[in-house]
């Protein structure tokens, strides 16, 4: 039988939950929407014996049922019900033009502004969303993306393996908020400087070998793929199942991709003992 597994999603409102909530769905999750929270430990206990795989929307529609979400996760530690939780966020800015193309209200806005509705509900989600164990920002994805992104990390309905995101990124667009850890790759030489490699990608093999063939970059992508390597044993066992690791560059479009896609293909491990998963994204290839 497979591993059982419950998963409390929850999140920002309008950073897209029902797009996750159906993605998980069609891949085999039992998905709960808007559960009063202090039900969660009664749901768990009936649903996990025929559902392998069930997944509980949480959010701040509940109104006053959200306030027990705490409870209801403590009652779950108590009974040693094994649960993750997902959180999806975006920026302001995102959510605001998320709302207004919809023309719907913010469900705390009231008679204020959306950005005030958005306000509230950060701060009454804070300490929730230092408790997830997977955050999801969408900021930069569309529907199609945000479903791939949760296919990548739930397939099958289940966390069998350490999944690696190794995601590329430039500097001057921001750090990617849902990074575990953040790698800096700008102390190597510009392709950008190289006008016949400017208008290529990391993606691209001139791009990639100038990259990976510049002195001590070898020796540096090795080093961290070893300290990454020695960090999975302690990921497993403390339960966490899926890792960022963001690469970034000034641009985003050169070398954090070329280093993601290799420091990806290296952390690729298949054993008898353990599976790493890692795959590459590259969030602001295109930008320019």
């Amino acid at each position: 039988m497979a591993e059982q597994e419950l998963l409390i999603l929850t999140g920002m409102s309008g950073a897209g939950r029902s797009t996750v909530a159906h993605a998980l769905e069609d891949l085999g999750w039992y998905v709960v929407d808007n559960l009063p929270p202090s039900l969660l430990p009664q749901l768990a206990s009936q649903t996990l014996d025929t559902h392998a795989a069930l997944a509980v929307v949480v959010d701040v529609r509940g109104g006053k049922f959200f306030d027990e979400l705490s409870s209801a996760l403590s009652t779950l530690k108590g009974s040693s019900t094994p649960y993750r939780m997902l959180f999806l966020d975006a920026t302001d800015q995102a959510l605001v033009q998320r709302f207004e193309s919809t023309r719907r209200p913010h469900p705390l806005q009231g008679k204020d502004r959306i950005l005030d509705g958005i306000e509230r509900e950060r701060a009454k989600l804070e300490e929730i969303r230092a408790q997830a164990d997977v955050v999801i920002d969408s900021t930069n994805l569309n529907v199609h993306q945000l479903e791939k992104r949760t296919s990548e990390i739930f397939a099958a309905g289940l966390l069998p393996t350490l999944r690696i995101n190794v995601l590329s990124f430039g500097y001057k667009y921001g750090i990617p908020v849902d990074a575990d850890l953040v790698l800096d790759c700008r102390f190597i030489p510009n392709p950008h400087w190289i006008p016949e490699l400017r208008p290529l990608t990391g993606l691209h093999k001139p791009v990639a070998e100038k990259v990976l063939g510049s002195q001590g970059v070898e020796g540096f992508v090795q080093a961290y793929v070893a300290v990454v390597q020695r960090m999975i044993a302690g990921y497993l066992r403390e339960g966490k199942k899926y890792v960022t690791i963001a690469i970034g560059c000034t641009g985003g479009k050169h070398r954090s991709v070329a280093i993601a896609e290799e420091i990806a293909r290296q952390l690729n491990i298949h054993t008898d003992d353990v599976e790493i998963s890692a795959h590459p994204t590259h969030r602001d290839v295109g930008r320019e």
